[in-house]
C-alpha cells in the first residue's frame, strides 16, 4: 500500500516539474520532443503522453526559455540565454526547495 502511495506521489511531482526537467535536460544538449519523452521514460519510468510534453515545449518556448530548431527534418529545441539563467537560479536554490518540502510534509 505504502509503496503505490509514493508510486503516485512520485508520478505527481516528476508530471508537476516536468517543465524543470526539461530545461535542466536540455542544459545537457538540444532534444527533440520524443527525446524529452524518452529522457523522461528512462530517467523516472514514467510515460507521459506526446501532447503533454509538446504542449509544455511550446509553452516554454512562448515564455523564452527555450528555441526550437530544425535539425535532419525534426524539431530539436535548446535553452536561450533566459532559459540557462532560470534554470540556474533553480538550481541553485537547491536548500531553499528541500526546506520548503521539508515545511510542506511536516505542517
Amino acid at each position: 500500500m505504502e509503496s503505490e502511495v509514493l508510486k503516485k506521489m512520485h508520478r505527481r511531482m516528476v508530471k508537476s516539474f516536468m517543465d524543470i526537467l526539461i530545461l535542466a535536460e536540455l542544459r545537457n544538449n538540444p532534444l527533440s520532443g520524443y527525446d524529452v519523452i524518452a529522457h523522461i521514460h528512462n530517467k523516472f519510468g514514467i510515460l507521459v503522453s506526446s501532447g503533454t510534453v509538446y504542449s509544455l515545449l511550446y509553452s516554454l518556448e512562448r515564455d523564452n526559455l527555450i528555441r526550437g530548431i530544425w535539425a535532419k527534418r525534426k524539431r530539436v529545441y535548446e535553452l536561450t540565454e533566459k532559459g540557462e539563467r532560470d534554470i540556474e537560479a533553480i538550481l541553485n536554490a537547491n536548500d531553499q526547495i528541500k526546506s520548503l518540502m521539508t515545511t510542506l510534509l511536516t505542517g
